[in-house]
C-alpha cells in the first residue's frame, strides 16, 4: 500500500504542520510520518488503534467544525450516516476511524483505496467539473434556467414579483419552480456521475476551514471563475449554494454560527495581549486557516491588532488605555496613549480617566503606567519633597532632594527649589529643611457644605464636581468666583491658595475676600467650548484640575432631560421617578428620597434652573 495518512485525510494537507506535529508525532515513527510513511507501515509499528487515536485527537482539536466524512472521505462509502456527524465527539471519531482503517488494511484490492483517496483531492478526471455542472442544467427548459440564473445563483437576486411578471405566472408558481429546481440539483448530486463534484466539495470544506474571506471561494480552484455555459454565471456561485452549514457575514464565509465563532475568538484573549504569531496559532485551533487568521482577528468586534499583539478592545476608553499600556509594557504620556488608541477621544478626557481609575498609576509628571506594575506614585512636587524628608529621617538637604527628584521625574530643578523654599517647610540649624509644624488653627467650616452648594454635584465614585457655565468672560481669560462650600470641600480656607495642574498649565485657586479660580481659557480651548456650554471641574488628590466637558443642550429637549443635563447626566431615563432618583443622589440626598425632598433640597441650594424644569410653578 503506497497511501499515506494525508492521502486519505484531506485536512492534513491544509493544516499547518505546527498544529499537527504536537498531536500526531510518535518517537517510534519518522518525522511527519503522516505524509511520508504508508499507512500499513505506520499501523504495523504503533498499531491501528494508535493511528486512529491520533487522527481522532486531530479531528477534535483542529477540525471540530467538519463532518467526519470530510475528514476521512472513505467514510462516505463505508458508513454515510456517521460521515455526516461533526467531529466534536472523540470517542465516536476514534471508533469510526478505527473501523475504516481496519477495513482498508483488510482489503485485498488496494487500488480501490487509492481511487477513494484520489476522489478526496480536487478532481483531475478527463471531464472538467464545470461540464458536469452544466449537465445538471442542460435538461431544464429556458424558464427554469432563467430562474436559476436570475434568482437562485444571481449576485442580485430577482424578486418573486419580477419573475412572475416576466413569465406571466403567479409568485407561488415561481416559488414552486425554484423548489423543484433545488430538488433536481440535489437528486443529480447523489448520482455516481456527480462523484467528482462531491469529492471536490469535501476537499473544499477542508480547504476553507471554519472561517475564510468570501472571495477565497472564487480563488480556491481555477475553474471556479469559469462561467457555466448553461447559466452564464461563475461556477463558484453554484458551488457556494452547495456549501451547507456556511453563513456569509460581513464578507466572510463562516461554518456554523458567525456570532458563536466570534465569541469563541474573543474568549481566547480575555487574559490580555497575546503576540500575533501565538494568536494566529490559537485561532487556528478553532479551524481558521493560519494564512487568513490575522484578517479574521482584525474583523472580530472588540478585538484589535495593536503593535504586533492581539488585545481585547472594549468600548470604554479606560480599557483601551489599559490595553495600550499592557502592550507597551512601559509608562506612556496621555498624548502617546491617545495616538495609539487612534480614535476620537479628547486628550483631556483620557487624562481625566487615567487620574480617576485605580487601574492606572501616575509615575511621572506626564506619564502613567498600570497599577499592577507597582512603583511609586507621582503625587506632586510638594508631596514628594515631604516623602524625601520622611525617608531621610525628618530633614534633608535641598541639594539631595533636587538630585533625587530630577533624576526620577520630569521636574525642573527650579521648580523643586521653589517648592522647598515655600510654605510648609522650614530650615533646620544646619541649613537643611524639614516639614513645618502645622498651625493649630481651627479648621474652616463654611456656612454651607458642598452638598448644599449651588451647581455642585456628586458623581458615582463619591467625588464632588462644580459646574461652570461658560460665558464670554471665561473665554476672554478672566478669573471666576467659586462657591465657598466647594472651595472648603477642596481643603481651602480664607487666606489660602491652591495651585492645580492641567495639561495646558497651572490654574491657581485663591481665597481672599472669596474663593476665586484663575483663567481656564486654555482648558476651554482644548474642548473647543463656547458660550452656553458647561465644564464640570474638581481637584484630584495629586493636585490635578480634573474637567469634564458638557456641550449646550439641544433645543427641544424635554424638561426632565433638561434638568438631568444640568447635573451632567445625558443618558435616557425610563421615567420621571428614575430622573428624580438620579438628581437626588447627585445633590447628596440618601437613596429613596421623595420628590418633595428633592425639590426642597434644590430650592435650598439655589439650583433654580434645575427646579424650573421639574416644577415650573415653583416660586
Amino acid at each position: 500500500m503506497n497511501l499515506s495518512l494525508s492521502d486519505i485525510v484531506p485536512p492534513l494537507r491544509w493544516t499547518a504542520p505546527g498544529q499537527v506535529e504536537p498531536i500526531a508525532s510518535d518517537p517510534r515513527l519518522p518525522e511527519a510520518w503522516w505524509q511520508a510513511l504508508p499507512i500499513d507501515r505506520a499501523c504495523l509499528v504503533i498499531g491501528t488503534a494508535q493511528v486512529a487515536a491520533r487522527l481522532a485527537d486531530l479531528a477534535t482539536a483542529c477540525w471540530g467544525h467538519l463532518p467526519l466524512g470530510d475528514i476521512l472521505p472513505l467514510l462516505r462509502m463505508t458508513d454515510p450516516d456517521k460521515g455526516l456527524r461533526v467531529a466534536d465527539d472523540r470517542e465516536l471519531a476514534l471508533t469510526v476511524f478505527t473501523g475504516v482503517l481496519e477495513r482498508l488494511l483488510a482489503s485485498d484490492n488496494a487500488s480501490a483505496a487509492r481511487d477513494a483517496a484520489t476522489a478526496a483531492a480536487p478532481a483531475k478526471g478527463d471531464r472538467p467539473i464545470p461540464e458536469l455542472i452544466d449537465e445538471i442544467f442542460a435538461v431544464l427548459d429556458d424558464r427554469q434556467r432563467a430562474i436559476a440564473r436570475d434568482r437562485v445563483y444571481a449576485e442580485r437576486r430577482a424578486t418573486l414579483d419580477e419573475l412572475a411578471q416576466r413569465f406571466s405566472v403567479t409568485r407561488e408558481r415561481i416559488r414552486q419552480i425554484e423548489r423543484d429546481l433545488r430538488d433536481h440539483v440535489q437528486a443529480r448530486l447523489s448520482t455516481p456521475e456527480a462523484t467528482p463534484l462531491a469529492a471536490h466539495l469535501a476537499w473544499l470544506r477542508g480547504r476553507l476551514g471554519s472561517a475564510v474571506p468570501a472571495d477565497d471561494l472564487a480563488a480556491a480552484a481555477p475553474w471556479h471563475r469559469t462561467d457555466l455555459a448553461t447559466l452564464g454565471v461563475p461556477a463558484w456561485r453554484f458551488i457556494r449554494t452547495l456549501l451547507t452549514g456556511y453563513d456569509q457575514v460581513d464578507g466572510w464565509l463562516v461554518a456554523g454560527g458567525a456570532d458563536e465563532l466570534k465569541e469563541k475568538t474573543r474568549q481566547l484573549f480575555t487574559g490580555g495581549p497575546v503576540k500575533l504569531p501565538e494568536a494566529v496559532s490559537m485561532v487556528a485551533q478553532l479551524g481558521v486557516r493560519e494564512d487568513v487568521a490575522e484578517r479574521w482577528l482584525a474583523s472580530v468586534p472588540q478585538l484589535r491588532i495593536l503593535e504586533g499583539h492581539v488585545v481585547p478592545w472594549p468600548r470604554s476608553v479606560n480599557e483601551k488605555a489599559e490595553a495600550v499600556l499592557a502592550v507597551a509594557e512601559a509608562p506612556l504620556s496621555p498624548e502617546e496613549i491617545q495616538a495609539r488608541i487612534g480614535e476620537d477621544y479628547s486628550l483631556v478626557g483620557i487624562r481625566n480617566q487615567l487620574t480617576a481609575d485605580d487601574r492606572f498609576l501616575r509615575v511621572d509628571r506626564n506619564r502613567y503606567g498600570l497599577s499592577r506594575w507597582g512603583g511609586e506614585e507621582y503625587i506632586g512636587i510638594r508631596e514628594m519633597i515631604v516623602r524625601e524628608i520622611e525617608r531621610a529621617g525628618g530633614e534633608a538637604s535641598v541639594n539631595s532632594i533636587v538630585a533625587n527628584l530630577t533624576a526620577r521625574y520630569e521636574v525642573s530643578e527650579s521648580s523643586v527649589r521653589a517648592y522647598a523654599g515655600g510654605p510648609g517647610f522650614e530650615r533646620t540649624q544646619r541649613g537643611w529643611i524639614r516639614v513645618a509644624a502645622p498651625e493649630q488653627a481651627e479648621p474652616y467650616h463654611p456656612r454651607r457644605d458642598v452638598s448644599m452648594t449651588r451647581r455642585s454635584f456628586r458623581s458615582r465614585d463619591g467625588r464632588w464636581w462644580h459646574r461652570v457655565d461658560v460665558n464670554a468672560e471665561h473665554l476672554r481669560g478672566s478669573g471666576s468666583p467659586l462657591p465657598t462650600g466647594f472651595a472648603a470641600h477642596l481643603g481651602m480656607a480664607p487666606g489660602g491658595s491652591l495651585t492645580t495642574s492641567t495639561p495646558s498649565g497651572d490654574v491657581v485657586i485663591s481665597w481672599h475676600n472669596q474663593p476665586t479660580m484663575g483663567s481656564i481659557r486654555a482648558v476651554l480651548a482644548d474642548y473647543n467650548a463656547g458660550e452656553g456650554d458647561s465644564i464640570f471641574l474638581t481637584v484630584s488628590d495629586g493636585g490635578e484640575l480634573l474637567t469634564r466637558y458638557l456641550p449646550q443642550a439641544a433645543p427641544g429637549l424635554p424638561p426632565i432631560n433638561m434638568a438631568l443635563h444640568l447635573i451632567g447626566y445625558t443618558a435616557p431615563v425610563a421615567s420621571e421617578a428614575e430622573a428624580l432618583r438620579l438628581i437626588g443622589a447627585r445633590i447628596g440626598l440618601p437613596d429613596g428620597a421623595t420628590r418633595d425632598e428633592v425639590l426642597t433640597r434644590l430650592r435650598d441650594r439655589g439650583d433654580r434652573d434645575i427646579l424650573a424644569f421639574l416644577d415650573p410653578e415653583a416660586p
